[in-house]
């Protein structure tokens, strides 16, 4: 392996780097879009995964232990998803909200030591409890990632267009087992409609309009169910897995 410095590379030795991990950069988004829907360009994904891989090499420390060409594809796989994230069709307004929620649920874990009421969570946010349950219906499309946004009228889930025979590595096999283990913790911290929302919509399959009869709620209760338990979950998955952005 080549030991580059920490130190500003001269520009011809940054320039020539570039070059030679570009043919890395079309790997990786062309492997990324064979599972993502068509309305994304592969031309968008490249020129993120570029951006990604001058900011690997920039920035790029040998004494870590790790080789150029894998941090690179780390920074790489990380700028697109984040190219993905901007790309879903999701109003900042409602990305900001998704922090707030986010914020407020974790500020209150942390202070109450258990997992907040709803009326508890609107209090925090300086809403009442039907304004609270109006954003959690407006920022249904938003998910744990920014990852799931609304195509044709339905819900799409990105990542599930992402994983894949290639990524069956030890480290990412690691990683995704961890990631499960912090998920399961934090859907056991949840109150038990919001737990029992989410089995029956990723586990069972099941729809807002078959879930709804079975917890004896109004369709628009369960979405705002599902969505605060989202939350709750992304909350949770930040605190305890601060590592996971650019994973996916």
């Amino acid at each position: 392996m080549t030991a580059y410095a920490v130190c500003p590379l001269a520009a011809e030795e940054r320039e020539k780097l570039i070059l030679e991990h570009l043919p890395q950069v079309h790997w990786i988004a062309s492997r990324l879009q064979e599972k993502l829907p068509a309305t994304i360009n592969i031309e968008d994904l490249v020129s993120a995964g570029v951006i990604g891989l001058i900011s690997a090499i920039d920035h790029y420390d040998p004494s870590h232990g790790a080789s150029l060409r894998t941090y690179a594809e780390y920074k790489i796989r990380g700028a697109i998803l984040d190219s993905i994230r901007g790309l879903d069709g999701i109003p900042v307004h409602k990305r900001k909200r998704v922090r707030q929620v986010a914020a407020a649920i974790s500020a209150l874990e942390q202070r109450l030591q258990r997992a907040p009421a709803e009326e508890e969570i609107a209090m925090e946010l300086n809403l009442g409890l039907a304004e609270y349950q109006q954003w959690l219906h407006d920022i249904r499309g938003v998910s744990l990632g920014s990852l799931e946004t609304i195509e044709d009228g339905e819900e799409v889930d990105l990542l599930k267009f992402i994983a894949g025979d290639e990524e069956e590595i030890p480290a990412r096999i690691l990683e995704r087992s961890e990631l499960r283990r912090v998920i399961a913790e934090g859907i056991g911290k949840m109150p038990h409609n919001e737990r029992l929302v989410l089995s029956l919509y990723y586990h069972e399959e099941l729809n807002m309009r078959e879930i709804a009869p079975i917890l004896g709620l109004h369709i628009t209760r369960v979405s705002q169910l599902r969505m605060q338990a989202i939350m709750r979950l992304r909350a949770w998955i930040e605190k305890k897995w601060p590592s996971r952005k650019g994973i996916f």
